[in-house]
């Protein structure tokens, strides 16, 4: 899916659930003790050029109504190209001088680049306090911080033998895992259908650095999702 569609698609799906919600600014009086998510998320990491598309989940206490607490799990995979600009800057002069000397030998073409196509999956575990505005009947609208753990696992697959020596001393096992912290910020709205169904729609933002010797810094990554969220366990309000 390209960043334009999905673009588009955060657009209508905001759109057409303000349009819902701007008839019903009633206060909610009803707000059910747990909440259980699940939808699409797609993952966008610009400085690698990687988008993973995969799933999410969320499930939820709420305390107050105006605070909840609770778990995020999400998953994507993705491919993209790895390149020497994301290495950090000792690798990328030792890959300069071990491929400028097989081009003076002319081993290989003069305009040669490393380009490996690599394949990426991403687990994110989060937990931790909501925000939640409840003034418009249909709909919630929520903030929190985003601090929770990232797992990678990343796969080269190089395509001719100069990246596949290459790769074999960056990464002799074939493949590459690391787990790392992150932090950062969310947010979104839930349109109420019902009492109990909802469609959901937030935003991530957040800062990891994986891979510490490998890449040369860290990056931001956007998470998208949308999905159904099914709200359960009694009214709250007035308890």
């Amino acid at each position: 899916m390209s960043t334009t569609s999905r673009r588009t698609i955060r657009a209508v799906l905001a759109c057409l659930i303000v349009s819902f919600a701007i008839p019903a600014l009633a206060q909610q009086t009803n707000i059910q003790r747990y909440d259980v998510y699940a939808g699409f998320a797609d993952f966008e990491t610009p400085w690698l050029n990687l988008n993973q598309d995969g799933f999410h989940t969320q499930e939820g206490y709420n305390w107050r109504p105006w605070l909840a607490v609770g778990f995020d799990f999400s998953e994507g995979s993705g491919t993209n190209s790895l390149t020497p600009r994301v290495l950090t800057p000792a690798l990328q002069q030792e890959l300069a001088l071990e491929i400028g000397a097989l081009k003076q030998e002319g081993a290989i073409p003069a305009n040669y680049e490393l380009v490996v196509p690599t394949h990426a999956f991403s687990e994110t575990f989060a937990l931790g306090p909501q925000l939640m505005l409840r003034r418009y009947r249909q709909v919630t609208l929520f903030a929190h911080p985003s601090i929770g753990t990232i797992r990678q696992r990343v796969t080269p697959h190089p395509t001719d033998p100069v990246s596949t020596a290459i790769i074999a001393q960056l990464v002799p096992s074939g493949t590459k895992v690391d787990y790392e912290g992150f932090y950062g910020f969310g947010g979104g709205l839930d349109w109420n259908a019902s009492t109990h169904f909802a469609v959901r729609a937030q935003d991530d933002l957040v800062y990891w650095k994986l891979f510490d010797g490998l890449l040369a810094q860290g990056t931001w990554t956007n998470r998208f999702s949308v999905g159904v969220a099914y709200h359960f366990g009694g009214n709250i309000v007035g308890h």
